[in-house]
């Protein structure tokens, strides 16, 4: 019992010790940018796992001082990256009031799914996600607003099929397990590129949204474009959203993109309800080793350098990506996978985060 006291001691100490070193090093960090930009612009420093990620607000990009910033902050002992990130002033983008929100009758919380960059599995996120919510007795919606890369009516198997509607007002939602569905991707031909600016974008999902016989919906889970440009910060604005799950894979370049992510999210006033790490790790069925192949829990860290939740990791598996393809995701094609039960505890923790 005295030794395990004096080990708990001791880490305690360690603990202590790293974080004044990190408080020190961010301090540091801050007086070099600060001879650069105004204090008011200096929105957050912060440092974790051998990588220095400045936020700056309401500054203008010059390519020539970022590099030099960049090359001091790296020369500090404990730094291997620094990453610097522009954010537009909050004041920028608020809503005007005469521009007042969608309305989408019967959805009582509406959460989004986003990633600062494309490929990093978001769209099968939401699927699996939006399905294990109701696998855990909510009434579910899925709305697919990934205007130039909608995947859904793939991964629930109604592409090509049209919108339907009964009174020429309103569609009818596809239906897959107990889930309600909708897609951009129903508007347009699957080989056809979707050259549109953001205005008319913008229209065509508030149509969807607004126009279709929801139900009465517990959660409706928004498969968001991946960034963070003029169509999601419409979206983020003109929908009362509960809340955003943010997905990335461990490696840098990623995570350097999910903190844009998340910082636009805190800018409009969007709760974030965690990171999710996707292809986390990949085990090899014939000898049970483990391979990080991009890299070991950068969202798990990167979650805790923010402040938000982590909710959890899916791995880099051959039968998510199959079953995605064919129109059968996982968490309905084999329920009892450990892959299944990692988007069940993502989605339990979502749940909670929701009050449902």
């Amino acid at each position: 019992e005295m030794s395990a006291s004096l080990v708990g001691s001791e880490m305690c100490i360690r603990d202590s010790i790293n974080r004044g070193l990190k408080s020190i090093m961010e301090e540091k960090i801050r007086e070099l940018v600060g001879a650069v930009f105004a204090p008011e612009q200096i929105e957050s420093v912060k440092v974790f796992n051998g990588r220095a990620i400045v936020t700056l607000q309401n500054a203008v990009e010059n390519p020539e001082v970022t590099g030099r910033l960049k090359s001091a902050i790296s020369e500090m002992d404990g730094i291997a990256k620094v990453s610097i990130v522009y954010t537009a002033p909050k004041a920028n983008i608020g809503l005007k009031p005469e521009n007042p929100k969608w309305e989408i009758k019967g959805v009582r919380k509406i959460i989004g799914v986003a990633s600062g960059k494309g490929g990093v599995g978001k769209s099968t996120t939401a699927v699996n996600l939006a399905l294990a919510l109701s696998g855990l007795g909510l009434k579910t919606a899925l709305f697919d607003a990934d205007i130039y890369g909608p995947s859904i009516p793939t991964m629930l198997g109604y592409e090509g099929v049209g919108a339907v509607s009964y009174d020429g007002k309103t569609f009818e939602p596809f239906r897959y397990q107990d889930i309600a569905s909708m897609s951009i991707g129903t508007l347009i031909d699957k080989d056809v590129p979707l050259i549109w600016r953001g205005a008319k974008a913008c229209g065509a999902i508030e149509q969807l949204l607004t126009e279709v016989n929801w139900g009465e919906i517990d959660v409706m889970v928004i498969d968001m474009p991946p960034g963070t440009g003029d169509i999601q910060i419409t979206l983020s604005q003109k929908i009362d959203m509960d809340g955003a799950v943010i997905v990335s894979t461990p490696q840098d370049i990623a995570l350097i993109d999910a903190v844009k992510g998340v910082n636009m999210f805190k800018r409009v006033d969007v709760p974030i309800l965690g990171i999710v790490e996707n292809m986390s790790y990949y085990i090899c069925e014939k000898c049970g080793t483990r391979a990080d192949i991009f890299g070991h829990e950068g969202a798990r860290k990167t979650a805790g350098s923010l402040g938000v939740p982590f909710l959890g990791e899916i791995p880099l598996h051959i039968d998510i990506r199959t079953n995605a393809d064919n129109g059968t995701p996982i968490v309905v094609s084999k329920p009892d996978s450990p892959h299944t039960k990692a988007y069940l505890d993502i989605a339990a923790k979502v749940k909670a985060e929701l009050g449902l």
